[in-house]
């Protein structure tokens, strides 16, 4: 797809202009030292659409600062909820709230919601089907932390449930479509959440979320990478070095996990002599790449060659990010390696 000048709304538009967020440690940039940003995407478009929905309430547990609600909290303190540290209590909440007639946006940290607060999500809100947005930073490989908070799994753990929406959404522009777009959809939402200041990419291309779509961000005949969340900003600057290969990478980006874009997909994937790759920040155990693989056995749709570019099953090392990015095979590097060597 070719690239195209987008105008943004004024607030994505204070990029880099020394806007200040405190931060822990803990929540490490993802954006390269030149690369473009935008401060609390979440926080920001979750504030501006409250001003015409009055039934939308934000509810964190103790993590306000850390999931960009507290953009949300200044703008609209009474419409805040502090739950304290009890995941279970702040699903309960947010599910009551729901059957209220509020649209909650409840937010904390993803394992979290995966780990502490499931059989909550899965009773309370996904069998009632309740319209709760539940959304959670620190997903997969994005905290240095270790597996006390690295969410590698979160995926695989709300595939299962069923009218559970799940998206992964790659950048700030896209953050700031899907917010809409997840609280005009009635039912269950589940939405990895990359905050602070996150990266700009797909505004470059013109790109425009839409709820359970997959989209091509550019073509290529050698090579099909399948990417979500922050592994598509990957995935393009993957296939601008192999360029330098003449290897030709198109890039297929999809955002919404469940329910899959099975036509664009299948589309996609079938187009002979390509390689396959699907490429996530989760570990290759459940994730976007063996619902792709599922998909493609049932339809008998068969690629030249299928490929993973994932987290390993195993719990992963503490230390700085971009160390264990390229240690578990999700940097940019390392993914130009890997597909090198498949070719």
């Amino acid at each position: 797809m070719k690239r195209s000048k987008y105008t943004r709304p004024a607030w994505l538009s204070e990029a880099n202009t020394g806007e200040r967020l405190t931060t822990s440690a803990m929540i490490a940039s993802l954006a390269g030292p030149d690369q473009r940003t935008a401060p609390a995407p979440f926080g920001h478009a979750l504030a501006k659409l409250a001003e015409e929905r009055p039934e939308i309430v934000g509810l964190t547990a103790d993590l306000g600062k850390y999931t960009d609600l507290h953009i949300f909290a200044q703008k609209h303190p009474e419409r805040f909820y502090q739950m304290g540290m009890a995941e279970q209590l702040l699903i309960s909440a947010a599910a009551g709230m729901a059957r209220e007639g509020f649209q909650p946006f409840a937010t904390t940290y993803a394992v979290f919601a995966a780990r502490r607060a499931y059989d909550f999500i899965c009773m309370a809100i996904a069998e009632e089907n309740l319209d709760v947005k539940i959304v959670c930073a620190l997903p997969g490989l994005t905290t240095g932390y270790g597996p006390s908070h690295q969410a590698t799994e979160d995926i695989a753990i709300f595939r299962g449930l069923p009218n559970m929406t799940i998206l992964d959404p790659c950048d700030a522009h896209e953050i700031a479509q899907a917010v809409p777009a997840i609280a005009d959809h009635k039912g269950p939402v589940y939405m990895r959440l990359l905050r602070g200041n996150v990266p700009l990419v797909l505004d470059e291309y013109g790109y425009t979320f839409e709820l359970g779509k997959a989209k091509t961000i550019r073509d290529g005949n050698d090579v099909l990478i399948i990417s979500t969340g922050l592994m598509t900003m990957r995935a393009l600057e993957a296939a601008d070095a192999l360029r330098e290969d003449k290897v030709d990478v198109a890039v297929l980006h999809v955002p919404t996990i469940k329910p899959l874009d099975t036509e664009t997909i299948l589309r996609e994937a079938g187009k002979g002599g390509r390689l396959v790759v699907v490429a996530e920040n989760h570990t290759v155990v459940g994730g976007l790449g063996e619902a792709v693989a599922g998909l493609l056995m049932r339809s008998g749709t068969i690629p030249k060659a299928f490929r993973q570019v994932g987290l390993p099953d195993e719990f992963l090392d503490a230390g700085a990010l971009p160390t264990l990015h390229d240690r578990y095979g999700i940097s940019t590097g390392a993914m130009v390696r890997s597909i090198r060597e498949w070719l």
